[in-house]
């Protein structure tokens, strides 16, 4: 078995992985999987299930490597291949759901809240949003995902994406207001 050298070229690690070098691929897992499985978890609750989602991304990475063209980093052709799996996976496992409204302005989404918490407690408010909130915030503040893009790829309306963002805020500044006021006694 021939040993990769610790600075790790990572186009050389590319070249061997689509030649199918079993260790490229695992040194390549390995410098990507836990920044992905952090990816996966901004969308999927459930640890297991979203390291599920991050195993068939990468069985999808692999399988597809020959199509990354080397434009933009690797890592960000695999976070986009991690966020689709994670959509891919909670419409299979039918745990989306977005709530239909009439389209609601976006012209209220610059409001923001000051606050003292950390980042897995604000983790924990944005699992605790319905689904199809939690996935639109996620794909739009963190992926930074245009509204007709996140419509395409959950094939919802931009309307609907607009107002599924509008409501994640709301309820995440709602929800931050009363952890400040419980744990500052602030609002």
């Amino acid at each position: 078995m021939k040993v990769i050298p610790l600075h790790k070229n990572e186009s050389a690690l590319i070249n061997k992985a689509i030649k199918h070098n079993r260790e490229a691929q695992r040194v390549l897992f390995e410098m990507h999987a836990p920044k992905m499985l952090s990816v996966c978890r901004y969308y999927i609750k459930d640890i297991h299930q979203a390291e599920e989602a991050m195993l068939n991304g990468f069985f999808k990475v692999f399988k597809n490597l020959k199509s990354f063209k080397g434009k933009g980093s690797f890592g960000g052709w695999i976070r986009r291949i991690m966020v689709r799996e994670s959509i891919s996976y909670l419409r299979y496992k039918k745990q989306v759901e977005f709530l239909s409204d009439a389209d609601v302005s976006s012209s209220d989404n610059s409001a923001s809240i000051q606050t003292d918490l950390e980042v897995n407690d604000i983790q924990k408010l944005i699992d605790d949003l319905p689904e199809g909130y939690r996935v639109v915030f996620m794909m739009y503040a963190v992926e930074g995902y245009k509204h007709h893009e996140i419509a395409d790829a959950l094939n919802i309306s931009e309307g609907t994406s607009k107002s599924q963002l509008f409501k994640a805020r709301k309820m995440l500044q709602e929800q931050i207001k009363i952890v400040n006021k419980t744990n500052y006694g602030t609002h």
